[in-house]
């Protein structure tokens, strides 16, 4: 389900849709993470600053996204 499908549902106190909305959020969010950290690493930002901008440590950031991490 999309957000714009959530958008349109008829009960928006359905907790079915509020968890679905959580996770298409939850989706978009990280979607849009790696494609910021892969665009900071590229333009040669270090593990740290990406971690800064995140509020995350850089081991963090770096456990999830560098060598062997996922992407």
């Amino acid at each position: 389900m999309d957000l714009n499908e959530l958008a349109a549902t008829p009960d928006p106190q359905d907790p079915a849709v509020g968890l679905r909305a959580v996770g298409a959020l939850r989706r978009l969010a990280e979607g849009l993470e790696a494609r910021s950290v892969q665009l900071a690493r590229d333009r040669g930002w270090s593990w740290e600053q990406i971690g800064d901008a995140l509020g995350v440590s850089r081991q963090s950031v770096h456990a999830k996204y560098g060598k062997g991490g996922t992407r």
